[in-house]
């Protein structure tokens, strides 16, 4: 399964923190439908996939300081991601339907 995944371009280890990431907005949040609850994590999981090495890239370029241990830094940058997946893929369908010329 590991090769199949990273066949596609995922890593393991960020998918599992995105997706604990996803799980943990669906167990706290109280204002969400379930239908977004149970979407969640695999969102997370799928943002994290693609997002976290770009996100890590994106705090040394502009210097923040990270831990050492580059499997701490990947995994809670996924994790981040994870929980705040949801809001991202939001975001982005907002601007492009506002790109599009579509009412929101």
């Amino acid at each position: 399964m590991k090769d199949f995944l990273e066949a596609l371009g995922l890593n393991p280890l960020y998918l599992a923190a995105g997706g604990a990431g996803g799980l943990l907005r669906a167990l706290s949040s109280t204002r969400h439908s379930l239908r977004e609850r149970i979407v969640s994590p695999f969102c997370g999981a799928l943002a994290a996939g693609y997002l976290t090495a770009t996100g890590v890239h994106l705090l040394r370029s502009v210097a923040v300081p990270l831990p050492d241990d580059p499997l701490a830094t990947f995994g809670a940058v996924g994790f981040l991601i994870g929980v705040s997946a949801m809001w991202i893929s939001d975001a982005v369908m907002l601007a492009v339907l506002q790109r599009l010329g579509r009412p929101t």
